[in-house]
């Protein structure tokens, strides 16, 4: 569903400190799954088809605003400089709320909420013409949360410790997500105050004012209490990897994905996976990585930022970052590919081999022992074992270009800067400083010379019969 531009707004409350984490992290930017905490609720609502978000910054401000503008730069940065509770965070931002018709304000550590869930919630506010709309959920035991106190068509929020031990029973209880008429939160905003234990403004003293103005008031009651699941310390922050883990990874099986053990595979949020691939137990995948389809991605391997296009097999123990491997290739074991290495069709990469912000064409193939650094390989060239590409001489790195159907022995050693012409051989166990033009062979080493009785005069010396 898509939202009239300027018909609703969120803003999302992410200044808090969250004292119980014990960290210098501000709490929003805590990870599950590789993403801080505020991704999963700003990319929910984007999907959900809200454009007008606000984020309400605070503590380590700075940032937080810095890594909001770096991957959502669309939307607004507001700032509570001192944090004395939600209702006091409406206010601040109220001159920027007041030029809508209604504002949704949300959690910045609730990271479960899905966009369905947001999407029926505004729907149930508009058809029912609320002044204020709030989502509620049950709980087997609600200790320390607001009770949902519902009297005929009232509804009224109790907060735990001023709740009576019936009101206590109730099941029911808030979870701390609004949608408001802005007409009536303006209202009512400069009527909160912070006459309580902790001398804070509270958003949910707003709900009891708008309904005694006769505005009409709402729990949407959402069937799935674990949408609701705030952070507040390193236990609850594992409770909802735990759960979005098994999300995402539902999520993927349901699309013909074949993970043969779940429980040790991680799959990022932002991840794509092609259908018939298969991943074996331990498997961490991250970041904007995308799979092909039939891909085989072999135990102990992370991925993170890459693409593997179709027919990949990774034989296992391989690390890819922000790197490219082209169809049908096959990738490791023990295998490192980084920093926007691009490997094309039909490529073999084996056992300890480590690949830096170098080309691989097409069904080339490096299969043991060597360092590829700031290089481009030739199509069907193989790289002998132990081959490195030396490629820093103290100062800046220095590029390498290796032509098409090259037989490099085993042990070359590439002074960088070189070039190496097509179908060209060089001798295992040279250092190549100079350029080699087509065709030729390469040799850059000393002539072997044999030393007669050498070992019987060694042991002359070490005073042995």
């Amino acid at each position: 569903m898509q939202h009239e531009q300027r018909r609703f707004c969120v803003l999302i409350l992410a200044a808090g400190k969250g004292t119980r984490m014990r960290s210098k992290t501000p709490k929003v930017l805590h990870k599950i799954m590789e993403e801080p905490l505020l991704y999963y609720p700003l990319s929910e609502l984007k999907f959900a088809g809200f454009n007008d978000i606000s984020v309400m910054v605070g503590f380590s401000g700075e940032t937080v605003e810095e890594w909001t503008k770096n991957e959502f730069p669309e939307i607004n940065v507001l700032w509570q400089r001192e944090q004395l509770g939600t209702g006091h965070a409406a206010k601040l931002a109220q001159d920027w709320w007041k030029d809508f018709e209604n504002v949704v304000i949300l959690p910045g550590d609730t990271p479960l909420i899905r966009a369905v869930t947001l999407q029926k919630f505004i729907d149930t506010h508009i058809d029912k013409n609320n002044s204020c709309s709030f989502l509620s959920f049950d709980l087997t035991d609600p200790t320390g949360y607001g009770r949902v106190i519902r009297d005929g068509m009232s509804v009224r929020i109790v907060e735990h410790k001023d709740a009576t031990p019936d009101e206590r029973k109730c099941r029911e209880v808030n979870s701390g997500m609004y949608v408001f008429n802005t007409g009536a939160l303006s209202a009512v905003i400069d009527d909160l105050n912070c006459m309580n234990s902790q001398k804070e403004y509270y958003l949910p003293d707003a709900v009891a004012l708008i309904e005694k103005n006769g505005g009409r008031t709402d729990a949407v009651k959402a069937p799935d209490p674990t949408e609701f699941l705030g952070i507040n310390d390193p236990n609850q922050l594992a409770d909802a990897a735990a759960v979005m883990k098994k999300r995402i990874l539902d999520k993927w099986m349901g699309m013909g994905v074949r993970c043969n053990d779940p429980v040790s595979i991680w799959i990022g949020p932002r991840v794509s996976l092609g259908e018939d691939t298969e991943i074996q137990p331990n498997v961490q995948i991250w970041g904007e990585t995308s799979i092909g389809s039939a891909c085989r991605i072999g135990s102990f391997t992370v991925l993170q930022d890459s693409v593997l296009e179709d027919n990949v097999e990774i034989v296992g123990s391989v690390r890819i970052k922000k790197s490219r491997v082209g169809e049908n290739s096959i990738i490791g074991p023990f295998v490192f590919i980084r920093d926007g290495a691009e490997l094309h069709q039909n490529v073999h990469v084996g056992r300890f081999v480590e690949i830096k912000k170098s080309i691989v064409r097409k069904g080339a193939k490096v299969p043991h022992l060597s360092y590829v650094g700031d290089a481009d390989i030739g199509e069907h060239t193989n790289i002998g074992a132990g081959t490195i590409t030396c490629n820093y001489d103290g100062e800046k790195k220095n590029f390498t270009k290796i032509g098409n159907n090259c037989f490099v022995g085993s042990d070359t050693m590439f002074v960088a800067p070189v070039t190496i012409g097509n179908n060209v051989v060089t001798a295992a166990g040279s250092v190549i400083t100079q350029d080699i033009p087509e065709g030729a062979l390469g040799v850059a080493r000393a002539r072997q010379k044999n030393i007669e009785g050498w070992s019987s005069r060694r042991k002359i010396h070490k005073g042995g019969n």
